[in-house]
């Protein structure tokens, strides 16, 4: 009985039609998902997955192939030495390609900030510590102009970056006269430079302070990406950034604070490559840039911009690693290395396109 006739009155038109209608409750579709949608959904929210799951079958195999010492502290470490600098690098690369950017001269910055650290110390006579500062300064300055071209000029990340990686690494030969600063000199009067080639042993692994160094930025960069406005502002200029510019995020000032700092972690890793290769050589590096997208592709972030972690681009450089001795200690052709990591880069975008149909 309706609340009209218990009152004494006749319905009303719209009272007729409420009474005749339909009473179920509402509900969505939940059909039951396949296996194969939730891995799909599984992956998507755990970007990182994919390749540490690539890297931990990658040690698995090689373990079977080469035999027990693969597994050995000493070849553990060995790995993670050999991708302290592309991690580093690699890193700052991360930064920009969250925001659906690509930075190209990260390796130009990295040799250029190495050159000025060793030039104003041996060229000028200035305090090693005070000429490390120096070319710390100079990394965050290219970045910054990266950052004020990519935001402000509203050029292409790909353009802007493929012309300052051709000034800087100019600018860097130019500047050193293509002369390379020896190790023993080096070593006899500012050993500051060479600090993170340094090694310290725990049992039978040894570890360099560039290996401590990469862990340590990885570690700070994934806590600020993942729990501060600025990082979560990152990751909405990559998602999109009109509509994050509505949202209240102030794009052009998070897009150069980006690539500022990316130029800054090139320059520490310039730093850490004094350490690691004894000398400072204007024609090291000369791969970085293309190694370090080589990281984050197959470590999962997506060149579209605004998915992915920076523990995923860790795990790409470390399957680089892997990869790398793994083929070596089995005694095969070094171009076998590029020709599985090719088709690595490749099966990971392929992946990422696969798992982004979630959120399409």
């Amino acid at each position: 009985m309706s609340d009209a006739t218990a009152h004494g009155r006749q319905p009303q038109e719209f009272e007729k039609v409420l009474s005749g209608s339909d009473t179920a409750v509402a509900s969505f579709d939940t059909h039951k998902r396949s296996a194969l949608e939730q891995a799909q959904h599984f992956l998507h929210s755990s970007p990182a997955a994919v390749p540490l799951i690539v890297l931990v079958l990658s040690l698995l195999v090689f373990g079977v192939l080469v035999g027990g010492k693969f597994f050995s502290a000493f070849s553990m470490t060995l790995i993670l030495q050999q991708v302290a600098i592309v991690g580093i690098v690699g890193a700052a690369q991360t930064l920009v390609v969250l925001t659906a950017g690509i930075d190209l001269s990260v390796g130009a910055i990295m040799v250029l900030s190495s050159v000025v650290m060793g030039q104003f110390t041996f060229r000028y006579g200035l305090p090693p510590a005070l000429s490390v500062l120096c070319g710390l300064a100079v990394g965050a300055a290219c970045g910054w102009v990266n950052g004020v071209l990519v935001a402000h000029m509203k050029l292409p990340p790909f353009i802007v970056t493929l012309g300052t990686w051709q000034i800087v690494l100019a600018a860097n030969f130019l500047y050193s006269a293509n002369e390379t600063i020896r190790s023993q000199d080096i070593e006899a009067q500012a050993s500051i430079l060479q600090f993170f080639g340094q090694n310290f042993r725990v049992g039978n692994a040894v570890f360099t302070y560039g290996v401590v160094a990469m862990v340590l930025l990885i570690g700070l960069l994934w806590y600020i990406l993942n729990h501060t406005a600025w990082g979560r502002h990152v990751y909405a200029i990559g998602d999109d950034p009109e509509a994050a510019k509505l949202s209240g995020v102030q794009v052009k000032r998070i897009l150069v604070t980006v690539y500022a700092i990316s130029g800054l972690i090139c320059a520490l890793a310039g730093w850490a490559l004094i350490g690691r290769i004894g000398s400072v050589s204007p024609t090291a590096g000369q791969f970085a840039n293309i190694e370090s997208i080589t990281a984050v592709v197959i470590g999962g972030i997506s060149l579209f911009g605004g998915r992915g972690s920076i523990l995923g681009m860790l795990f790409g450089a470390l399957i680089v690693g892997v990869f790398s001795l793994g083929l070596r200690l089995i005694g095969t052709d070094p171009q076998w290395t590029y020709l599985l990591i090719g088709a690595l880069i490749i099966a990971a975008v392929a992946i990422d396109q696969w798992i982004r149909k979630v959120a399409a």
